[in-house]
Order: structure tokens, then sequence, then C-alpha cells
């Protein structure tokens, strides 16, 4: 196959970012390539995974018994909302030409999505190559855009009304995260273009999940009892086992954002691992070393972290650089996750913010240090995206700018869109339900 000389430098888009081999799409003999097609097929469902059942078991062993059920329910019902919504408006505003700031309608009910050639994202010189169909590039996209907002819903678990979750969801996919997605992973996106590198979703996904928890853990308010009340997770096994499957399908999602079966896809999956065993047990240590004790929930809560981390890097540095990323990360996690929001006071029930979106801050400018330019190199820019350690120490200014967009965007849209839906339908649940469990409040059913 041919190499591509249109794939920018930065090489920062989530799922394309890495097709340096690809046949390009303009070519009059370009042919959607089986093996490409087979890994990026294999890697949407174990994405998919890290929702449903990952996510769903991870944060239901982490609530209250009471509330165990509604927790698993808001996991299941986001995946099913935000399937249509993405294939109604979602991705065509993600990934639609358009202009800076978002796409445009030429993708709306998915119409004129291919299926039979390979797909290009973006036109003129900025245009980036695959060698998958339109669809699947869809379809992984979706995974992403489904768990995104799942993520969410641990920073104001045992509190929040289901219809008002459900439009609040629905409202931020469409305002927040597509217009995110399409400045950061599409060519015509600003963010795209002035060099950011983010390779799997440090800030679409976990900075962008993780700063809308925080206003939404403040716009609540804190759980009833909170400082008081026993609120210690329900079933710890079912949070491993969540975890457990979340660090699975976290291949999927770093080295499938490679969309090729390739060398960087297979560097993308090390890195992955190593990043967050380390963060595993950095944060592991300091509570070992700060409480005495090293407990189970430390442990998985530092692999995520680790995880989470390492995605805006993980198509752009080495082994090394990944080890470092991830003791860093476990380490600032566990200090955001207890000693932070003691101080502070807000009430993130799962730690959303503390590991999502300061793990998140974390690594998209580490990304700006540690990245190695021949990961991305191409025939056209042979030097690739350099970070602060190959001398290219504007690479981690340009990564700050990124990340003070997305703090910021997403903290005032996310707040707005809280207060339109408490002033129509009400955020919160009554202090009776909350006292009962939304198990029982909301859904009418327990778990015996």
């Amino acid at each position: 196959m041919t190499t591509s000389t249109r794939l920018p430098a930065r090489a920062g888009l989530a799922t394309v970012a890495a097709a340096l081999a690809a046949t390009p799409a303009w070519a009059a003999d370009a042919k959607i390539d089986a093996g490409d097609t087979a890994w990026m097929l294999t890697a949407t469902t174990i994405v998919l995974m890290m929702t449903i059942p990952g996510l769903a078991l991870f944060y239901a062993g982490m609530v209250r018994k009471k509330n165990v059920l509604s927790t698993m329910m808001q996991s299941f019902a986001i995946c099913s909302l935000v399937t249509i919504l993405w294939m109604v408006v979602g991705y065509s505003l993600a990934f639609g030409n358009g202009g800076s700031l978002v796409g445009d309608f030429s993708r709306v009910l998915l119409s004129g999505i291919g299926w039979d050639k390979p797909f290009t994202l973006g036109t003129g010189d900025a245009a980036v190559a695959t060698t998958i169909p339109e669809v699947v590039f869809m379809m992984f996209q979706m995974t992403f855009a489904i768990i995104t907002p799942a993520l969410i819903c641990g920073a104001f678990a045992d509190r929040m009304k289901f219809s008002a979750m459900l439009w609040f969801m629905g409202v931020w996919l469409v305002v927040v995260y597509a217009p995110v997605a399409h400045m950061v992973w599409h060519p015509s996106g600003w963010i795209f273009a002035s060099g950011a590198l983010d390779f799997a979703g440090g800030t679409v996904v976990h900075i962008n999940a993780g700063i809308a928890g925080l206003v939404a853990a403040i716009v609540l308010g804190k759980r009833r009892g909170f400082g008081h009340d026993n609120m210690a997770p329900h079933n710890l096994a079912l949070a491993v086992i969540g975890a457990s499957l979340l660090w699975v399908g976290w291949f999927g999602f770093n080295a499938g954002s490679a969309a090729a079966a390739n060398g960087r896809a297979g560097m993308a999956m090390a890195v992955t691992q190593v990043a967050a065993a380390a963060a595993a047990l950095s944060w592991m240590f300091a509570e070992w070393t700060t409480r005495g004790k090293p407990s189970v929930l430390g442990i998985v809560s530092g692999a995520v972290a680790g995880l989470v981390a390492v995605t805006p890097a993980s198509g752009f540095v080495m082994p090394g650089g990944a080890l470092v990323i991830g003791v860093v990360s476990g380490l600032v996690c566990f200090w955001a996750s207890t000693a932070l929001k003691r101080k502070l006071g807000y009430d993130d029930s799962l730690d959303v913010f503390g590991v999502h979106g300061v793990g998140g801050i974390v690594g998209a400018i580490l990304t700006g240090v540690f990245a190695v330019g021949a990961l991305s190199a191409t025939e056209a820019t042979p030097a690739g995206s350099q970070g602060l350690l190959e001398g290219n120490a504007g690479q981690v200014v340009i990564q700050v700018v990124a990340v003070a967009f997305t703090i910021a965007y997403s903290a005032i849209a996310s707040f707005a869109i809280l207060k339109v839906v408490d002033a129509t339908i009400g955020l919160r649940v009554s202090d009776e339900q909350e006292r009962d469990g939304l198990d029982i409040a909301l859904h009418g059913e327990t778990i015996h």
C-alpha cells in the first residue's frame, strides 16, 4: 500500500490519526483493507463493552445497595439514548466537514454514509485517509460518544432524577460533546489545526466528562447525609470486575484509535498497559503510606487514572514516557480524589473529576512533554509530532491551551444545560426518594 502524504504531523485525530500506511481514498484503485477493518470492528465491540457492562458494574459496585439498579440503569439508558442521537445528528455535527467549531448536517440520519470504499475525513490538503469504511468509523466513534456522558453519572450518583438525567445527557451530547469532538479530531477543527495532540480522547472524553461531572455535583449539591452517614461501596467485587472490563476495553479505546492494524496500534496498546499498571501501583503505595493499608478500591481507581492519563498520549509516546505518565497520574489523582475533594468540600460521589478530569489534564499536558516524533512521522512530515523532550517546548503550550478551552467550554455549557433542566423539570429527587433509594423510588425495583 502507498503511504498517505496528507496526514498532518500532529496526527491528533482519534481514530484516523495513525492511518500512516493507508491507501489514499482519492486514489482510483483504493480498497478497503480487510485486516484494518476487522481490527476496528473488534475494537468497537470492546469499547462498547467498557460502558455495558464495564462502567455499569464499576459504578454499581461503588454506590450503596439501595442505588445499585438505578446506577446500572443510567449506563444502559445512556447507551440506548446516545446511539439514536448519534445516528440522527451527533455524528454529523462531530465529523461532518462544517467549520472550525462544529460539523454540518451532511450525515443527518447517517444519510450518504459509505460502506463499500475507504473513508476520508475532511477535504482538501488537510484530509485524512483511512483504509476502513465510514460506517465502521462512525460506529467506533459512537462508542466514544456513549461512554463519555455515562462517565458523568458517577459524579451525581444517588441524587439526580432519571428524567432529568436523560434530558441533560441528550442535550449535552449535542451541545458539548459533538462540538468538542469536531474541534479536536476533525481536520477543519481549530484545536486540531492548532497542532494539539489527543490520540484517543484526553480532552474530548475525560476532561470534558470530568468537568461536566464536577459542575453537576456542585449544582445538585451534596448527597443527603454526606459527611456523617455511611456511604461505603455496596460491593467492591462488582467494582473490580467493572474496572477489569474497563482495562481490557481500553485497548480498543487507545489501540483502536490507530484505525489500522499496524505497529502504532501495537505501541498504543503497550503504553496503555504500562501506564495503567504504574498508576495502580503509585496510587496503592500513596494510600498505603498515608492511610496504613492498601485498599482494593484504591488500586482499581489508580489503574483507571493511568488509563485516563495515557489516553491522549497513547499514539505519541514510548513506554518510558508512559511509565512516568502512569506514576504521576496515580499520585495526582489520589491527591485530587482525597485531599483536594475534602478541602474544597464538593460531593463528587464516585470521583469522576478526581480521576477523569484531573487524569485527563495530567495526561494531555504530559503528552506535550513526552511525544516522540517518529511515532507520527509521515513522508510529508518526517519529524512528526515532537514534544518538549525532543526540543519542542511549544507543544506543551499548545496542549495547555487545548486543555483550558475544553475546561471552560464544558463548564459553562454544562452549567447552562443543568440550570435549564432544573428550571423546567427539576434536577434532584426528593429527600424521601433519596432516603428510600433510587432503585425503588424511581424504578420500582430492588436487587433482593
